[in-house]
């Protein structure tokens, strides 16, 4: 493979990445919660497309139209019965019950699932385009991420914007107490964002497997701590920064593979991450807060 077959082929994982590190730092930007258990929800994702298209033989757009419905649903179950009791205690509490919240969902996958690696039957359809004269060709998987990742920004960084709900994210974001007296629903808004990262984490399921088709019940818990170092590397709370996150993170893990080591790329990532933190702690976009006292 040439150079830009692995720059498209990093831009198209680090997309995927994009769109994971958006429910991370959406959660984080504004319930101020790392909400860990969030790769796992894409193990979900994928296995009730695996599910609906494998065993029940549905057409692939229906199921992961139900994947994101029924992602959403966990997503919000999630928040209320593990994370909403938490409001108020240490990050470190928090911090224990994401733990436990991944845990609980992998073990369930395991037992409905069993411990077999499921081969995934990709979802997209459409074909591969085939440029330089056919030396290099695009698969239909990028053509569909690339693309679908822009949109997503695009569309969540205006809803974020323009929306009174949108509008309410910001405020809470920014000071919870003046929000609540300013009239925002501080329990419905975290819910909303609960559920919009959790809709996302079902997108980027189907994009992910559709890619790379082997899944198990641990298939999301490395995806989902890349996504969250790609929050950070961009800016943890930043929209745009979760994308450009994302698409360094990507192209960095596919160079690194194609051209130093396979068995070292993840720990390039990491490497990169921590020389990023030292020049900038903040992350690429990230604002530096003051804290009040």
């Amino acid at each position: 493979m040439s150079f830009l077959s692995y720059l498209i082929k990093g831009i198209s994982l680090g997309s995927v990445y994009s769109i994971i590190a958006l429910g991370y730092t959406m959660v984080y930007g504004i319930a101020k919660m790392l909400n860990f258990a969030h790769g796992d929800i894409i193990m979900i994702g994928g296995f009730v497309i695996f599910t609906i298209t494998s065993t029940l033989g549905l057409n692939p757009f229906l199921a992961v139209l139900l994947s994101i419905l029924l992602c959403t649903l966990l997503g919000v179950v999630i928040e209320r019965i593990a994370y909403k009791p938490l409001r108020n205690a240490t990050s470190l509490a928090v911090l224990i019950t994401a733990i436990g919240v991944s845990y609980f969902l992998q073990n369930i996958a395991l037992l409905i699932f069993g411990a077999d690696t499921k081969s995934f039957t990709s979802v997209i359809t459409v074909p591969p385009l085939k440029l330089v004269g056919g030396n290099l060709a695009i698969s239909g998987e990028t053509l569909v991420t690339i693309p679908l990742c822009i949109i997503i920004m695009v569309a969540l960084t205006t809803f974020v914007k323009k929306s009174k709900t949108g509008r309410g994210m910001t405020a809470v974001s920014e000071d919870k107490e003046a929000a609540i007296l300013m009239g925002v629903n501080v329990n419905r808004t975290i819910t909303i964002t609960f559920a919009i990262g959790s809709a996302l984490a079902a997108v980027a399921s189907a994009l992910m497997f559709s890619s790379y088709p082997s899944l198990s019940s641990t298939s999301g818990a490395m995806p989902g701590i890349k996504a969250f170092v790609a929050a950070v590397f961009g800016g943890i709370g930043s929209i745009p920064g979760a994308m450009i996150g994302g698409i360094l993170l990507g192209v960095i893990e596919i160079l690194s593979r194609a051209y130093i080591s396979s068995q070292l790329a993840d720990a390039i990532v990491f490497f990169v991450l921590i020389l990023v933190l030292l020049v900038k702690p903040t992350g690429i976009l990230g604002k530096k807060i003051q804290e009040k006292v």
